[in-house]
């Protein structure tokens, strides 16, 4: 039966920290989903910039819960949420984030009696040149997703409370790519996935150099602690030992660069070109030029942030050795 069962309650859970910019847009998205939630839970990581006291103002317009945890991951708080939350059913989304008003109702349309998780989609809401060429260079457009593999941020989901139970939850030990391990636990444990494509949660790309080379060091530091994506890690240092040597060598050698430049930015040029109309002639230029920057940037901040997480593995694991011995 497509839809799910109509009794069964459905939680909206989000963990917060610092978002009193965004929290309301957020808060009046939930309000206004054509399936409403049942209940509601927010767990605040411990905000000190009036996000808490912005959530008690939205106590009687949601069936909100709040609850505060200084200091938790967001596994940590999202794990909370759950065992908090009286739902069969569980929608995650994240702080920062503008939901479709049938958002919800988009995937419980394809939550049958043989699916356990719901994976909805997500696109950029940029409000500068900078965030919508960062939007186009990192973020993946509904053509590019292959909806039978496609594992789902917990930006935009839906699963079983059995689902989550039969994995343990999140994984608390990780502070970063939580979820991603998250989908990978769950696939290991035979949970059947679904895809809602028009589940769409929108949110703003990082707005600046700093804030998207933070964001990138972190998730490829979560990859090394979960140990993955190493070969995918090991060509692009390959790839870069590579591309400095030509940049070194005198002569045309730096020219057999621009092929592969050319490849590495083709697909993010076909998500940006059909929104350069919308912009001014030096907002264009100012937006392909940031391209090739862009994914620099993110590359250098992967091949940072990947060694830091794999030593971290690696200390995990002879702590438990020691502790066994």
């Amino acid at each position: 039966m497509a839809g799910g069962d109509p009794r069964q309650r459905v939680a909206l859970i989000v963990t917060v920290l610092d978002e009193a910019g965004t929290v309301d847009g957020l808060l009046e998205s939930m309000g206004q989903q054509t399936r409403a939630p049942d209940e509601v839970v927010i767990v605040d990581g411990g905000s000190t910039d009036g996000t808490w006291e912005m959530l008690q103002t939205w106590t009687t317009r949601l069936p909100l819960r709040c609850l505060r945890a200084p200091g938790a991951s967001i596994a940590e708080g999202r794990n909370l949420a759950v065992e908090t939350a009286t739902g069969d059913l569980i929608a995650v989304t994240d702080a920062g984030v503008r939901l479709e008003p049938d958002w919800l109702e988009q995937l419980l349309s394809e939550l049958t009696e043989d699916v356990d998780v719901v994976g909805g989609f997500f696109r950029a809401d940029p409000l500068t040149t900078f965030e919508r060429a960062m939007g186009a260079t990192v973020l993946p457009a509904r053509q590019d997703i292959d909806g039978a593999s496609f594992l789902p941020s917990s930006r935009s989901v839906l699963f079983r409370r059995s689902a989550w139970a039969a994995v343990g939850g999140y994984p608390a030990w990780l502070d970063y790519c939580e979820d991603l391990v998250f989908d990978l636990d769950l696939k290991r444990a035979g949970q059947r996935f679904a895809f809602a494509p028009r589940a769409v949660a929108w949110f703003r790309p990082r707005g600046s150099f700093a804030a998207f080379f933070r964001q990138y060091y972190r998730y490829a530091r979560g990859d090394g602690k979960a140990g993955l994506f190493f070969d995918r890690h090991v060509i692009r240092y390959a790839t870069y030992a590579v591309a400095l040597g030509l940049l070194r060598r005198r002569g045309w050698g730096p020219l057999f660069l621009l092929p592969g430049i050319a490849a590495y930015t083709r697909r993010p040029y076909a998500r940006l070109w059909p929104q350069l109309a919308e912009l001014s002639p030096m907002e264009a230029a100012c937006a392909l030029g940031l391209v090739p920057v862009i994914r620099a940037v993110g590359d250098i901040a992967k091949m940072l942030g990947y060694p830091v997480g794999v030593l971290w593995r690696w200390r995990r694991a002879q702590r438990a050795w020691t502790s066994r011995s």
